[in-house]
């Protein structure tokens, strides 16, 4: 029979009354990671309290996880026991944080002693607090500690009601004796909450998609990475800071698909570059014909000093001639007739694919060989990734690898290409993914985007899932784009722009408004650059590159735009009209888009702005700076009219600029 008056050595100080709970940020517990870029301020809450009326202090504890010391800040009270703190991640890398609290005496007795009347219970408190104070001088040192005893040797000799009050009360001392609290009986958190922070690259971004192999300025000749190089200026015209590249290895011939996925190619026909590997070798191998690896070093190097980055497709599949199958049958599944397992999604099927087994005997060693491959290219100077269907692939070993390579290389960045089911993809980003793609390219109505992008930006996945939207990819050319003409390219890289703080294009396609499809009802381009070599007339009279460039500019200049964290949304009254708008947290920089998602009709109604979301006083004049044509209009109070033909141009993005004062018949804004 148990000893009753013994308790089991697992149980913690029952002394220890604080409370700590429901620390937030937090992401499923702990389990993951919340992220911040570089810079950001993190803000931290907790519910704290105590049985009784007691007070707290409470502490938030944070450190980089490479140092073992930790730094505090106190807690305020927000009230309802909710507490708030903050502190700067100034460096990229990984943190953790979490809360410690506990009963503070001293407090509580100045507290109370505060709140006394009875002049005989104030005489007795200050004998109390004489001792307290006289602790709290044996915790201290130097030149404090005889003050904390000289301020107990004065409560003491204290007479009258007044006297004691104001001596107890003491401001200055009481500073003094909060430096050293008795800190015995804390509560601290159980949990260290992971942080990563990550270079701002991966909340702010533009993406520019090329393949290289299209980028001759000779029709039908294979173009180069000394071709790309040459597409520099253009794209950095065009405002884009990520210049993406579809796989550059060599290309299967095995299985190879000829134009517009036809199962069998000709003589002439290049192959999909997801297709990987050949007998000239495999996913750390350069295709012949885009150079060699001196040229691709001169592309990422010549892309730097144009402000750009280059970011490489990681496909992790092979084309049935890729060295691996030779060398590693094992790291795939074989067929009962003994041939490998070629990549399906019935009634879909990719002959010119192998996809590796995750759960091969030899996983560690297919696990190891696959973080070679990103290991490589950062040696080569990319440190922006592009990940082809992460979602086919083990999430034990996405969590892994990211991991291992951030320890390595903090500055890295991942994208994860996964249109899937939206809890696959939140667990990718939770594993460590920087930005995912999204919905975006299906959601059209207002109501879709208005719910699509509130869940992204006020629901529980922005503490983690950075979007990444794109209105087209070489695999995306939806409806909207089929049949909208050229306002619909406007109108949707506008909204892909502005809702997001990243976004990206395939381009040339885009700016030069690609549009037929495969076929009646397919998403597939026809003539698809995935299977062929396509030439790019960059020069066309009605080419987007001004109106894009505009949009990157206006990106560049107003911050509000180069985050999510204050998107919201106001009310319109025609269903054509989307309205929201972008602040900073000091709303020095707000802005508002009004946005015509009809790209046929000219439509016109009401707005009604949230005037305090934007620093507007009610009924306060204001102009609105339309940063796509310049025009500016004067504006007063919520409820405002607009008028957009989408044949001219299908969207206002307006710079809110606040009158400050009125001087020799000028008005002056902000």
């Amino acid at each position: 029979m148990a000893d009753a008056g013994r308790l089991p050595p697992a149980v913690p100080d029952g002394r220890a009354r604080a409370v700590v709970d429901a620390v937030r940020p937090a992401v499923d517990g702990g389990r993951f990671a919340v992220k911040r870029v570089a810079g950001d301020r993190v803000d931290v809450e907790a519910q704290c309290f105590t049985d009784g009326h007691d007070i707290l202090r409470v502490m938030l504890r944070w450190r980089e996880e490479s140092v073992p010391t930790w730094n505090e800040v106190e807690m305020r009270a927000l009230g309802n026991d909710v507490w708030s703190a903050s502190f700067v991640a100034a460096r990229v890398g990984s943190y953790r944080y979490t809360i410690v609290a506990w009963v503070d005496h001293f407090l509580t007795w100045r507290d109370e002693t505060a709140r006394r009347q009875d002049a005989a219970d104030l005489l007795l408190a200050a004998r109390v607090g004489a001792d307290l104070i006289e602790a709290v001088a044996g915790r201290a040192c130097g030149e404090d500690a005889m003050r904390l005893v000289d301020w107990a040797a004065r409560l003491r000799a204290a007479g009258g009601v007044e006297a004691v009050r104001s001596t107890a009360l003491d401001g200055a001392m009481t500073d003094i004796a909060m430096r050293y609290p008795d800190r015995t009986l804390e509560s601290v958190w159980p949990v260290e909450l992971p942080l990563v922070v990550e270079r701002e690259l991966a909340r702010y971004s533009s993406w520019y998609e090329l393949f290289p192999r299209s980028a001759s300025d000779t029709p039908a000749r294979h173009g180069t990475f000394k071709d790309a190089e040459r597409r520099l200026p253009y794209i950095a015209e065009l405002g884009f800071d990520v210049l993406y590249l579809p796989p550059i290895h060599p290309i299967g011939r095995e299985k190879r698909k000829g134009r517009n996925n036809a199962l069998e190619a000709g003589p002439d026909d290049v192959g999909s570059p997801w297709a990987i590997g050949s007998a000239e070798g495999g996913h750390k191998s350069i295709h012949r014909q885009l150079g060699t690896i001196e040229d691709f070093r001169g592309l990422v190097a010549a892309a730097k000093r144009h402000g750009i980055e280059i970011a490489l497709d990681i496909a992790y599949q092979c084309a049935p001639d890729h060295p691996y199958v030779k060398q590693h049958p094992n790291w795939f599944r074989s067929r009962p007739d003994g041939s490998i397992q070629y990549a399906e999604n019935p009634p879909k099927k990719y002959q010119d694919i192998y996809p590796f087994n995750f759960e091969s005997e030899d996983w560690r060693g297919l696990w190891a060989e696959l973080k070679s491959i990103f290991d490589f290219w950062i040696g080569e100077g990319v440190l922006v990734f592009r990940v082809d269907n992460p979602h086919t692939k083990s999430f034990a070993f996405w969590e892994w690898v990211i991991a291992a390579i951030r320890r390595e290389h903090p500055d890295v960045i991942f994208l994860a290409e996964a249109f899937t089911r939206p809890k696959v993809m939140h667990r990718l980003a939770k594993l460590g993914y920087s930005q995912s793609y999204t919905y975006y390219a299906w959601r059209n109505t207002k109501r879709e985007l208005t719910e699509y992008f509130t869940e992204l930006s006020r629901g529980p996945g922005r503490e983690y899932f950075r979007p990444n939207v794109w209105p087209n990819t070489p695999d995306i050319l939806t409806e909207a784009l089929q049949f909208g003409g050229r306002p619909a390219f406007m109108l949707r890289v506008a909204l892909a722009a502005t809702l997001s703080a990243s976004y990206g294009i395939y381009g040339p396609a885009y700016e030069l408004m690609e549009q037929v499809a495969l076929e009646a009802g397919s998403e597939e381009y026809l003539d698809s650059e995935k299977y062929q070599l396509r030439h790019w007339d960059l020069g066309r009279a009605d080419s987007l590159r001004a109106f894009i460039a505009a949009l990157n500019r206006i990106r560049r200049e107003n911050p509000a735009l180069r985050t999510n964290r204050r998107l919201q949304f106001f009310d319109t009254d025609n269903d054509q009209l989307i309205a929201y708008g972008k602040t900073t947290d000091d709303l020095e920089n707000a802005i508002v888009c009004v946005v015509n998602l009809d790209p046929h009709h000219a439509h016109a109604g009401w707005i009604t702005l949230d005037l305090g979301a934007l620093g507007i006083e009610a009924d306060a004049q204001y102009q609105m700076h339309d940063l796509l044509t310049g025009a500016r209009y004067r504006w007063t109070g919520s409820r405002n009219f607009v008028q957009i033909d989408p044949q001219r141009v299908p969207a206002h993005i307006f710079r809110v600029r606040r009158r400050v004062h009125r001087e020799q018949d000028f008005d002056y804004f902000l």
